[in-house]
């Protein structure tokens, strides 16, 4: 096992690029930091480029790094580069990006998430875990939404990047164009009074749910082309809900 005590190494410095977009494109890969979502890329098999961990991790645990796969201890001081925070918890995985290739005519079951301009990583982080435990099968996330490899994304996440399928950088008129062509029911989501309750809606198995920007909501050209525009009635006297709230509300509503 390569031990390493510079940030001025050259895997440390590729590992600290996956803070970026750039660095994450330019690799093909992105970091977990922790013990919970560097165990939950093992139990499912997530193609591991590399495990990384304290001398102190490396004692109190065990860690069943797949064949093949290096292993490197790092000081306390390029554990905290590396993560970018002061009280890492010392344990790592660089993982390959997903192939983001995926054309929504195959859609035929299941049901998804369509996130458009959705910036927040905490936002998109926690729909996306969100959508996991409702039993989606994907995520779409329009060009202008934040990357869910983001390192706040993927920790808000927590592993569910294993449990469905995400697609980033999509036309999201393309795939409601394509979703209704396959017989699904595509819902907006809007606080607009050409909207309908969403407890009218009877839950179904193959559909997808629009939800837009924080602040902007549904771009206008997409919410026309939904099948129904949906809302959630307000028992108090708040005017708006956070999106990741209301979707969450959403989507075990639907699904």
């Amino acid at each position: 096992m390569e031990i390493i005590t510079s940030n001025q190494n050259s895997r440390v410095k590729i590992w600290t690029s996956l803070q970026t977009l750039k660095g994450r494109e330019k690799s093909g890969t992105y970091m977990l930091d922790g013990w919970h979502l560097v165990q939950e890329a093992l139990n499912q098999a997530a193609p591991i480029q590399a495990v990384i961990a304290t001398e102190e991790q490396m004692d109190q645990h065990l860690i069943d790094v797949p064949q093949g796969v290096p292993a490197f201890q790092v000081s306390e001081e390029v554990a905290r580069h590396i993560a970018k925070t002061n009280t890492p918890q010392g344990i790592f995985a660089q993982t390959s990006l997903p192939n983001n290739s995926f054309d929504p005519k195959y859609v035929h079951n299941g049901s998804w998430l369509l996130l458009d301009r959705i910036q927040d990583p905490g936002n998109v982080g926690t729909l996306i875990r969100t959508a996991d435990a409702a039993g989606f099968s994907g995520v779409a996330l329009s060009k202008e939404s934040a990357d869910p490899f983001n390192p706040k994304v993927v920790r808000a996440m927590q592993g569910s990047q294993f449990h469905l399928k995400l697609v980033k950088e999509v036309d999201l008129n393309d795939w409601v164009d394509k979703l209704e062509a396959n017989d699904y029911n595509v819902y907006g989501s809007t606080l607009s009074e050409n909207s309908v309750d969403y407890k009218t809606v009877v839950p179904e198995k193959n559909f997808a749910l629009i939800l837009g920007n924080e602040g902007q909501g549904t771009d206008p050209e997409i919410q026309a082309k939904t099948s129904e525009n949906l809302h959630i009635n307000f028992l108090g006297k708040a005017e708006s809900l956070n999106v990741a709230v209301a979707g969450g509300i959403l989507m075990f509503a639907l699904n």
